[in-house]
């Protein structure tokens, strides 16, 4: 049994599949692709809800130094993009990941990488279409028509939001106003969801909250999909060519207004304030590997999916630097924490019309990226199908439009059906955590490959660097780095030393007596004591204390222990995924040493599973949750129904 979980395909028995148009479905797909049409969809996949939203955060937090992050991100998925360029040139098929796993490492390792890629294409746009559903409901309230007594389309908020976000704001809301917080002083994001749930009408005890946008949005693009690859690529490519030319106007109009003296210091939180941005920013770039999914509708697969990837990085790149540059130019970096930095620096310097082109090019960009989404998940869906690991109706290319029609529909239903009632957080971290597992895995596949004679190599091949060397400095190199510079935090991970909880995790967890003693400690140290106990916002006091102080003032409260610091099993749970990250870069560098292995390919899989790790445990949870599901649908189904199972009979 053993053997048969691990059954692989071959390269030249795929290629003959895909030359004989996969037996059972006598329609193939339209070959309509080029480099400028992958190349379009790359950036159509990339550019959204990064250059519109979380180039803010990262900049904020970074300062002008963050485009060296966007540099280094940009390095890291090049070196995946090269592992999914020469598995898209060897095997130049629908798939993606998927049908790469299948070759290197076997039937159940592909089918949990495709299994893992729903999270990555579906559940990612589920994050893209509540997004999106953002973006819309701004912009139509920013419409005012004075003769039609329109001062903007204000959207219920209970209609624009999910019932997740709704009911956690509500009851977070509730702790922050028991903590004496006033009402008026809540963040906006907490209002808002507090009042989604107060306004939402009912049904019994049951709140009527749901983001209907975002289902808009969903049912449209799907029909759009539904309809042909070739009407998608037009639409594609229209919203692409919006996207690059308000981003190359807010360039032109914006470097205007560049001051100098906002880049000094250019790095003004340090090194650690540049890397507090890495997954805000690895989001700006998740996108660039759906291309692959399409290879069956390209025209020259094995030359034009390579230069389509490595274009769509290089000048979303180059765009990313330039704007991080601008924005931080003409306003100073701190103030940049917002979640539409774009229109927001054009707010600044007064200049609305601008702000308005932005935020109408905002949804053309989140609409273009749910597009290419939209697009991947299907595919990968029937390459499973064909493979017998999903029922043969996942396959089926309808007649007229040549496209997976009843994979395109069930898409549009597992899409929009969550998108009404799951939260934007827990569907951004199961995305990412899908995606880097992908790209660990087709980097570990190349290296697979990487001395099996046996195997038909494509036009594009990773230039071979042996690593022997390279990489065992590079780990030295960093453990000596890390006791040398952070020698306080390295010590305090390895030995796992208390750690104060947070201010918000602190307030919120206390119960009405201990927040009375929390309160009344506040007030003591308070100088001058003029304030009264009830009146004291435990929160806004707390955050506003410089780190030490916080800390002394946690250590002398008479709170209980266990909720003033994290230790044992609930300090070190967190710290799982970091040491599972060190012991595989223990085994690749024994490997790096005694196999020869190729340099680019170690560093995209060891960039990609660091970034893993710093998505925390509770998502290493929920994925593996969700992989252990998969495992029982491939039992249920998949095993016993695969194409190479019934080869072997």
């Amino acid at each position: 049994m053993f053997e048969k979980l691990f059954r692989k395909k071959s390269i030249s028995k795929i290629l003959q599949d895909a030359a004989k148009g996969y037996g059972d479905h006598e329609n193939t797909l339209h070959k309509t692709l080029g480099v400028r049409d992958l190349t379009a969809f790359g950036i159509a996949a990339i550019i959204g809800a990064g250059i519109f939203s979380t180039i803010g955060k990262a900049s904020a937090d970074g300062g002008p130094a963050v485009i060296f992050l966007f540099i280094f991100t940009a390095v890291a998925c090049s070196f995946a993009a090269f592992a999914y360029a020469e598995f898209a040139s060897m095997v130049p098929v629908s798939g993606s990941a998927y049908t790469y796993s299948y070759v290197a490492f076997g039937e159940l390792i592909a089918w949990i990488i495709g299994w893992s890629l729903i999270m990555e294409y579906s559940i990612g746009n589920i994050t893209v279409a509540i997004s999106w559903s953002d973006y819309f409901t701004g912009l139509l309230s920013t419409i005012k028509i004075p003769p039609l007594g329109i001062d903007g389309i204000h959207v219920p908020d209970w209609m624009t939001m999910d019932y997740l976000s709704a009911y956690n704001g509500h009851k977070h809301a509730e702790a922050l106003l028991a903590a004496g917080k006033n009402l008026a002083d809540l963040d906006s994001a907490t209002a808002l969801a507090n009042n989604a749930w107060l306004t939402a009408p009912k049904i019994g005890g049951f709140h009527l909250v749901a983001d209907i946008p975002a289902l808009a949005i969903i049912i449209l693009i799907t029909w759009l999909i539904y309809r042909g690859m070739k009407e998608s690529r037009n639409a594609s490519n229209a919203m692409v060519v919006v996207k690059l030319a308000v981003i190359l106007l807010v360039l032109a109009v914006g470097i205007f207004y560049v001051d100098t003296k906002n880049w000094n210091p250019f790095a003004p939180n340090g090194v650690s304030g540049i890397l507090k941005g890495v997954s805000a920013v690895f989001f700006a770039y998740i996108g660039f590997d759906a291309i692959s999914t399409t290879a069956e509708e390209c025209k020259n697969p094995q030359r034009d999916l390579p230069r389509g990837m490595m274009w769509a990085i290089i000048i979303c790149t180059l765009l990313y630097v330039a704007i991080a540059l601008v924005l931080t130019g003409i306003v100073k970096s701190d103030t940049l924490a917002v979640g539409d930095p774009l229109a927001f620096v054009f707010d600044q310097i007064d200049l609305k019309l601008m702000s308005g082109i932005i935020a109408v090019s905002a949804v053309f960009a989140m609409a273009s990226v749910l597009l290419v989404f939209q697009m991947g998940q299907p595919r990968i869906w029937m390459s499973m199908s064909r493979d017998g690991l999903l029922p043969k109706s996942f396959s089926k290319i309808h007649p007229k439009y040549k496209t997976p029609s009843f994979a395109t529909i069930v898409v549009g239903f597992v899409v929009a059906v969550p998108s009404l009632f799951m939260n934007l957080t827990i569907v951004t971290d199961l995305c990412s955590i899908g995606t880097l597992f992908a790209f660990v895995l087709v980097c570990a596949g190349v290296l697979v490959l990487q001395n099996r004679p046996d195997v038909q190599r494509g036009k594009f091949k990773i230039p071979y660097v042996n690593s022997k060397f390279i990489v065992p400095v590079i780990f030295i190199g960093s453990i000596v780095f890390a006791f040398t510079q952070y020698g306080k935090e390295t010590k305090a991970f390895f030995f796992n030393s208390p750690k104060t909880v947070e201010t918000v995790n602190f307030v919120t967890s206390l119960n009405g007596e201990e927040l009375k003693i929390v309160k009344e400690e506040i007030v003591k140290n308070s100088a001058p004591q003029i304030i009264l106990a009830e009146k004291v916002d435990a929160e806004s006091y707390l955050s506003a204390l410089p780190g030490d102080r916080y800390e002394q003032f946690i250590a002398a409260s008479k709170v209980s222990v266990e909720k003033k610091y994290e230790s044992g099993w609930s300090l070190f749970k967190h710290k799982i995924p970091m040491w599972i990250f060190l012991i595989i870069c223990v085994i690749i560098t024994f490997y790096c040493i005694t196999k020869n292995l190729s340099l680019i390919p170690v560093l995209g899989l060891i960039s990609c599973l660091y970034m893993m790790c710093e998505l925390g445990i509770s998502n290493w949870i929920g994925f593996g949750i969700w992989l252990v599901v998969g495992l029982v649908v491939y039992f249920a189904y998949g095993y016993k129904h695969s194409k190479l199972a019934s080869q072997e009979v």
